[in-house]
Formats: C-alpha cells, sequence, structure tokens
C-alpha cells in the first residue's frame, strides 16, 4: 500500500518563487499554491494541509497578517508555518518567531535546504503528536 504524501500549501505573490518551489517539492508532497494570502484562506477552508510556506511581504494581507488568523482559528493554529522570504534581517526572524513560525528560510535559497526545512517541519510535528497520545 502506498503511504499517502504530506500536503503543503505554498503562498507567494510571485509566480516564480511558487515555480521554484513547485519544482522542489512536487514529487514528494502534495502540493496547494497561492498567489495572495485571500486565495490561501479560501484554500485552507475546503483542504486539510501538514504544513504551509508562507511569503511575508504580499500585496493584500501580509504574510505575518495571515499567521495571526491562522492561530486564531482552532483547526488551523497547529499547522506549522516556514516563512519563506526575500528579507532576511533578524527583525523580521525575530518577528516571525514570536509570532509562532516553526522555521525561517530567506530567498534566494536551494531546493535541497528547502526539502531539508520541510523534512525537518513536518518530522517535529510528526514527533509531537506521536508524544502527545
Amino acid at each position: 500500500m502506498e503511504s499517502l504524501k504530506k500536503s503543503i500549501l505554498a503562498v507567494d505573490d510571485t509566480p516564480a518563487s511558487l515555480k521554484i518551489i513547485h519544482g522542489a517539492l512536487s514529487g514528494e508532497f502534495s502540493l496547494h499554491l497561492a498567489k495572495s494570502g485571500g486565495m490561501a484562506m479560501s484554500t485552507l477552508e475546503n483542504t486539510t494541509v501538514d504544513l504551509i510556506l508562507l511569503d511575508i511581504e504580499m500585496p493584500g494581507i501580509s504574510g505575518f497578517d495571515i499567521i495571526d488568523l491562522l492561530k486564531k482559528k482552532p483547526n488551523l493554529k497547529d499547522i506549522p508555518v516556514i516563512f519563506v522570504t526575500s528579507h532576511a534581517t533578524s527583525d523580521f526572524v525575530v518577528e516571525a518567531a514570536k509570532r509562532g513560525a516553526k522555521d525561517y528560510l530567506a530567498k534566494p535559497y536551494t531546493p535541497d535546504l528547502l526539502r531539508d526545512k520541510v523534512h525537518k517541519a513536518l518530522e517535529t510535528e510528526a514527533s509531537a503528536a506521536r508524544g502527545s497520545m
């Protein structure tokens, strides 16, 4: 029996960034792509995901706003979030951690580094789930 692929939602307003994420992860994970915070929230109404890759600076609703919304919803608050952004300053990294991000990845990055961070975040969540049983 084939195991089910983990599901990831990638949110970024830059098509090239979504293309890079798709190329790095599509063979191993079930991917959902959103070009805006509104699209991301709409996707999450109908789709269960195991991890969210989230850009910070987007028009309309920012990545910080999205993570704040997620933390307020009981069915979404425990989904791990990795910020994938061009903002590499310590202020952004600290703010992401304060808001509950699992990890932070500054652009540009290698596909291997992205896969590594995704695997670590999913392994941590699986370990935590086993520990609470």
